[in-house]
């Protein structure tokens, strides 16, 4: 029986080393591929900095700004509000 468990526990053992060495190789690419993207992320932006210098030395109009902002969206209520003219449906006492 002792002999059992102590198979038991050492192949458990063997299997948790295992996945460990697993997980460290995942972090480790995950790594490696943060540093690629930061590093293409630089590039693009030395790229789209080195474009519009050209662009701009050519006399060519502004590149297009593809980060604008989206305009919020109006809540319905309020725009039921703003349409009543101010006036209407007010109580007349005679």
């Amino acid at each position: 029986m002792k002999a059992k468990k102590q198979h038991t526990r050492e192949s458990h053992q063997e299997c948790h080393h295992k996945w460990q060495a697993r997980i460290q190789e995942t972090e480790d690419t995950i790594q490696e591929q943060h540093l690629v993207i930061e590093a293409l992320v630089e590039e693009k932006s030395s790229l789209l900095q080195t474009n519009q210098c050209l662009q701009e030395d050519n006399g060519a109009p502004a590149p297009f700004d593809d980060e604008w902002e989206e305009e919020p969206e109006e809540d319905p209520e309020e725009e039921w509000l703003e349409e009543i003219p101010i006036g209407e449906g007010e109580i007349v006492d005679e």
